[in-house]
């Protein structure tokens, strides 16, 4: 990893990336993010800013989801086991039927979308 790269992630203010990927989902293609995933494609989504999104049916299995910024956005169904949500916020999220790694408790996803607080997820 390069050294920008590791400050992209490590920022504290969320980014609008250029991946095509990630473009799809700010234009509401939820549905072509996932068929570009099942043919092989990859997506860089660690920091990016995903807030006020409708992201309902996104297949996100096992991808890196460091610092992402979810801000009011609509994650209703979203299977994140085995995703990494360091760092990730919830705030005002709507989460319902969201399953979520067994190492994040309730406590701690309640504490990000009520109060915008960063999950602590050790995806090691």
């Amino acid at each position: 990893m390069t050294t920008s790269e590791t400050e992209s992630i490590s920022s504290d203010s969320p980014t609008i990336s250029q991946d095509p990927l990630y473009q799809m989902l700010r234009h509401d293609n939820v549905e072509g993010f996932n068929q570009a995933r099942a043919d092989g494609q990859t997506c860089d989504l660690r920091n990016c800013d995903l807030r006020g999104l409708d992201l309902r049916n996104l297949k996100l299995l096992g991808m890196d989801l460091t610092n992402a910024y979810f801000r009011g956005a609509d994650l209703r169904g979203i299977d994140f086991r085995g995703c990494c949500l360091d760092g990730a916020s919830l705030a005002d999220a709507k989460i319902s039927g969201c399953y979520f790694p067994v190492e994040l408790s309730a406590q701690e996803i309640q504490l990000s979308v009520s109060l915008g607080t960063r999950l602590r997820h050790n995806c090691g």
